[in-house]
């Protein structure tokens, strides 16, 4: 009778295999898919080590690891991505969020310590992430998530519902310079526009490139072209006092910081993530 192969060697082997594909983070990859497979988490993966595979579970391991190492990302495999503590669902048609933009969330936290925003916009919503985890964050806020793709905004709705925030959630289909105006302007409006230049993309990984919406990533050649209409946009529909905050590119720091602020914003700064690289260009509402 032929030895069953345990979670551990099932492990090693696929870390192996999508090291030579070339994956990122294929040892996480190979945990991710294999506690998927199995319907653990990693914990219970972790403490499962020394289990022998049934054949049907080697079966249902075998296509999702054939997908990785063809480079598609484990989270449009497993469908889903952690995001400030919240599962979002995503799609082909969504970004996948990443941890750099949980630095926006922290970052309006410190704004409106004792207030929260009583309304808020999120411009290009994609999942959803970020106006849903405000939505979570301050329970008596309203938002509203734009995004220009209707799939994307299917995918956000949905992750309204799962956290339970679809009734404080509005969601509008138009690009940046369609957000509807609210009386009294709103407190707070953030955005994760696509800012990657043509450059830059040409340098993406095979994941980002084949895997995510190109019009989620790159605006045009200079990666800035989104900006202008995001500034005046939200220039034109915070309240007085309200504040804008923009995710950017690492290198973008001076050159958006310089757009907030000829659209009229004060109080413009720019803020590194924890790898201490510009990523958020915040200004205030005179």
């Amino acid at each position: 009778m032929s030895h069953a192969p345990t979670v551990r060697e099932i492990l090693g082997k696929t870390e192996s295999y999508l090291a030579g594909k070339g994956v990122d983070s294929p040892k996480l990859s190979a945990q991710l898919l294999l506690a998927q497979a199995l319907g653990l988490d990693r914990l219970g993966l972790i403490l499962a080590m020394d289990r022998p595979l049934t054949p049907d579970e080697l079966d249902a391991v075998r296509p999702l690891v054939a997908r990785r190492g063809q480079g598609e990302p484990v989270a449009l495999i497993l469908g889903s991505r952690e995001f400030y503590g919240l599962d979002f669902a995503v799609t082909p048609d969504t970004l996948i969020p990443r941890p750099e933009t949980e630095g926006l969330i922290d970052r309006v936290k410190e704004l409106f310590p004792e207030t929260p925003p009583e309304a808020f916009a999120d411009l290009g919503t994609g999942s959803g992430c970020l106006a849903v985890t405000l939505a979570v964050t301050f329970p008596q806020a309203l938002g509203l998530a734009l995004d220009a793709s209707p799939a994307a905004l299917a995918v956000a709705r949905q992750n309204a519902a799962r956290h339970g925030v679809e009734n404080r959630v509005s969601f509008f289909e138009g690009d940046f310079s369609r957000l509807p105006a609210r009386e009294g302007g709103y407190a707070l409006i953030v955005s994760n526009p696509p800012y990657v230049s043509a450059a830059e993309y040409r340098e993406c990984s095979r994941e980002v490139r084949d895997f995510e919406p190109q019009s989620a990533l790159m605006p045009g050649e200079t990666g800035l072209e989104a900006i202008p209409v995001v500034a005046a946009t939200a220039f034109r529909a915070l309240a007085p006092g309200g504040w804008l905050l923009v995710e950017i590119g690492w290198r973008q720091g001076p050159d958006v910081a310089a757009i907030l602020t000829a659209h009229g914003f004060t109080d413009v700064a720019v803020r590194r993530d924890l790898a201490g690289h510009d990523r958020i260009v915040e200004g205030r509402r005179g």
